[in-house]
C-alpha cells in the first residue's frame, strides 16, 4: 500500500496464490453481488455456503486486510444481514461484534443475504492520520448505474471452517458497465460475470472496477498489461496516460528481470471528484495481479502521471516482498484477529527503495533526482521517532504509539533498503546489491513457504556478509539512529546545502489563504506572514483571490488553483483577479517561488565512482 498525503505519503500486501485459477464446480462457495438494484446506496449480497455440519456457524466480514495496516472493521458497512434454510424459513441470526454473525440451527442453512453500504461516502478529509475513515483504495464505492469499486473483503465476508474452500462470485450489472480486473470471466453475457477463484484469499486479492468502459491494454514480455480509468467528469482517459505507464512498467520488468511470472496485471484507476463528497485517500493497495489507485481528478495529467509513476511503481514492486517473501503472519492472514509481522522494513520499506531505485536504474530520472528524494527521505524521517525500534514499531502497528509512526514505512524504510543495498555493494566490489539478496531470498521461500519472523535476520545473514546482519540488530531491531552520511560515503556520496522550491499557496500544512464559507471566496489571511511571491504581484493580506491566468477559482475549485501552482516556474509570467475593498483589480506579475532551506547529496569522490555505479546501474 502507498499512501499519498498529497504531496505524498503508501500500502501494501495481498498474497496469492494463482489470481486466474478456475475451479467452479458444486462445493463451491456461491456469492451473488446485485448491482442492478440500489436501494439507500447499498447493494445486495447473497451467499450459498456449501453443506454446513455443526449447529451453528459463524459468518465473518474482514477487521482488515493485509496490506492496510489498520483495523477497518468492513462489518461496519453490513445491514440487515439474514440467514434461511431450503424452504425460505429464517434462521436466528445473533450479530457478535461488528464484523461477527452467529446462525443458529446452522445445518440447514441453506442461503444468507445482507445488504452493502460503501465507504466512499463516509470519508472525511486528513483520514490518512488517525481518523477511522477506510483508505480509499481499500475501501468500496456504489454509485448507481456510474461505478462500482468493488474491494471483494467489504462485499464478501468466509465462514469458520470454510476458509479455504473455492469460491464462484457472480456479479448482474447493468450492460453498460463493464467489470475491470484480472480475474477471467467464464460467463458470455454483457449484464452478468462470474468468477471462480480457489479460496477466499484469493477472492480478496482481486478487486473489480465496474464503470462506462475506458481502458488500454498492452503487453510487456508475456505479461498482460490493463489500465481502467474512472473519471466522472472526463478529464482523464486510460488511453492519454498509457504511454507514461508503459514506460514505467516496461522499466520495472527489466530491473526486476526473473522476478514475475504474472501472466495479467490490472491498475484500476478510480479519481475522486474533490469538489462533491467523494474518495479523500489518495494512494494505492496491491494485490498480486492488480493494484487499485484512488487520486483526484483535478490533478493536471502531466502530474497525474508523475504521481502514478511512482504509486503504481511502489505497488507492482510488492510482487517481490511480501508476495513472494513473507513471514507465516502474512501466509496465513487472521482477517478477524490480525497479527502483525516484524519486518515492514522489507514489505514496505525495500519496496519502497526499488520504486525509487529503479527509476535511476533504468534512466527515468537524474543521478541528482534520485539523492534529493533519499535525502527527502531522511529529512522526513527525523519528524519520526528515530530511535522506535523499527521491528518493535511493525509488530505493534494496529496500536498506539506504534500506528502514528507507521508513515516511516516509506521514509526510513527506504533508507534501510538503501544502506543494505550499499553494504553488499561495497562488500561484493559492486557485483551484488538486495536485488540479488532479494532474488536468493525468493529461491529460498517462495510464494507457498512462509519465514517465522525471528529467523530472517539469520536468514539474511547466512546469503550475504556479517556486516548486513550486524546493520540489521543494531538499526533495524535496535533503537540506534541510522548514520547515513556514513553509508553514503561508501559509495563517494557527501552532503550538501541546497534550496528547495516550496509552494505560493502553503507551507507545510500551514495555508497563507482561507476561505468564506458563506461566500465561498479565497482570502489571503490578513495577517499571515506572506512570502515574497504575494509583493511581487502586488498583493497584500486581505486580498480575494478570484482569478488566476484567465481561470476564476473559489471553493468549488479551490484545489484545482493549489495543483495549478505546482506546476509555476521561477519568472514565469502570472495574472492574478483579486478583489480588495470592494473592488476588483487585476494584477500582473511574475512568479516568485518561496525556497527552503535544504540538504542533498553529491557524488564527491570519484575514487569510489566504478562502486556508486555498480550501486545505481548495476
Amino acid at each position: 500500500m502507498k499512501k499519498l498525503v498529497l504531496s505524498l505519503a503508501l500500502a501494501t500486501a495481498l498474497f496469492s496464490i494463482n489470481a486466474n485459477a478456475q475451479s467452479k464446480n458444486s462445493s463451491d462457495m456461491k456469492v451473488d453481488i446485485d448491482l442492478n438494484n440500489v436501494k439507500d446506496d447499498k447493494v445486495m449480497v447473497t451467499v450459498t455456503p456449501t453443506k454446513v455440519t455443526a449447529s451453528e456457524i459463524t459468518y465473518h466480514i474482514p477487521k482488515t486486510v493485509p496490506g492496510t495496516y489498520s483495523e477497518d472493521d468492513y462489518g461496519k458497512y453490513i445491514d440487515n444481514l439474514k440467514a434461511f434454510d431450503a424452504k425460505g424459513k429464517p434462521l436466528s441470526v445473533a450479530k457478535m461484534d461488528d464484523n461477527s454473525w452467529t446462525i443458529k440451527d446452522a445445518k440447514k442453512l441453506a442461503k444468507i443475504t445482507y445488504w452493502v453500504n460503501d465507504t466512499y461516502d463516509t470519508e472525511e478529509p486528513g483520514h490518512e492520520f488517525g481518523s477511522k475513515s477506510v483508505f480509499s483504495p481499500a475501501g468500496t464505492n456504489i454509485l448507481e448505474g456510474k461505478n462500482f469499486m468493488i474491494n471483494t473483503h467489504g462485499f464478501v465476508g468466509y465462514f469458520d471452517g470454510k476458509i479455504t474452500e473455492p469460491y464462484t462470485l457472480t456479479i448482474d450489472h447493468p450492460a453498460t458497465l463493464w467489470g475491470a480486473t484480472s480475474m477471467t470471466d467464464t460467463d458470455a453475457s454483457a449484464t452478468k460475470d462470474s468468477f471462480t477463484v480457489s479460496r477466499y484469499a484469493e477472492l480478496v486479492e482481486n478487486p473489480i472496477m465496474y464503470a462506462k468502459p475506458d481502458y488500454t491494454t498492452f503487453n510487456i514480455s508475456g505479461m498482460e498489461i490493463l489500465i481502467a480509468v474512472y473519471s466522472p467528469n472526463g478529464l482523464i482517459t486510460a488511453e492519454s496516460i498509457t504511454p507514461e505507464m508503459k514506460t514505467m512498467m516496461t522499466a520495472q520488468k527489466n530491473f526486476l528481470g526473473k522476478f514475475n511470472a504474472t501472466k495479467k496485471y490490472s491498475v484500476l484507476i478510480y479519481l475522486s471528484d474533490v469538489n462533491t463528497k467523494d474518495a479523500q485517500g489518495f494512494g494505492a493497495l496491491e494485490h498480486p495481479t492488480a493494484t487499485t489507485v484512488v487520486m483526484p481528478e483535478a490533478m493536471p495529467k502531466d502530474q497525474l502521471a508523475e504521481q502514478l509513476k511512482d504509486v503504481v511503481s511502489h505497488e507492482f514492486f510488492h510482487i517481490v516482498t511480501p508476495l513472494t517473501i513473507h513471514s507465516k503472519e502474512i501466509q496465513d492472514f487472521d482477517y478477524a484477529a490480525p497479527k502483525m509481522s516484524e519486518h515492514l522494513w522489507m514489505y514496505e520499506g525495500v519496496t519502497e527503495y526499488f520504486a525509487n531505485l529503479f527509476q535511476i536504474n533504468q534512466g527515468l530520472i537524474s543521478e541528482d533526482d534520485f539523492y534529493t528524494r533519499m535525502a527527502g527521505k531522511i529529512a522526513n524521517s527525523k519528524n519520526l521517532d528515530d530511535t522506535m525500534p523499527f521491528t518493535k514499531m511493525s509488530a505493534n502497528v494496529l496500536v498506539k504509539p506504534y500506528k502514528d509512526q507507521y508513515l516511516n514505512v516509506y521514509e526510513k524504510g527506504a533508507l534501510i533498503g538503501m544502506c543494505i543495498d550499499i553494504i553488499i555493494r561495497e562488500k561484493s566490489n559492486g557485483e551484488r546489491g538486495i536485488l540479488d539478496l532479494m532474488q536468493k531470498l525468493s529461491s529460498f521461500y517462495g510464494v507457498n513457504k512462509a519465514f517465522n519472523d525471528n529467523e530472517l535476520f539469520a536468514k539474511i545473514t547466512e546469503l550475504t556478509y556479517p556486516e548486513v546482519g550486524e546493520f540489521l540488530n543494531t538499526y533495524v531491531a535496535g533503537p540506534t539512529p541510522i548514520p547515513y552520511e556514513t553509508f553514503l560515503a561508501k559509495v563517494g556520496v557527501t552532503k550538501v546545502a541546497t534550496k528547495t522550491p516550496g509552494n505560493v499557496f502553503i507551507k507545510g500544512q500551514k495555508p497563507y489563504i482561507t476561505v468564506n464559507p458563506n461566500t465561498k471566496e479565497i482570502i489571503l489571511f490578513p495577517d499571515a506572514i506572506l512570502p515574497d511571491f504575494y509583493a511581487a504581484v502586488g498583493m497584500k493580506g486581505g486580498d480575494i483571490i478570484a482569478g488566476v491566468n484567465g481561470k476564476d477559482y473559489n471553493l468549488d475549485n479551490i484545489y484545482d488553483m493549489i495543483m495549478s501552482s505546482e506546476k509555476w516556474k521561477e519568472n514565469d509570467p502570472i495574472e492574478v483577479k483579486i478583489k480588495r475593498d470592494g473592488k476588483d483589480m487585476t494584477l500582473k506579475g511574475k512568479v516568485k517561488l518561496p525556497y527552503d532551506d535544504a540538504e542533498t547529496f553529491k557524488a564527491t569522490d570519484s575514487s569510489k565512482t566504478k562502486l556508486k555505479e555498480a550501486w545505481l546501474k548495476g
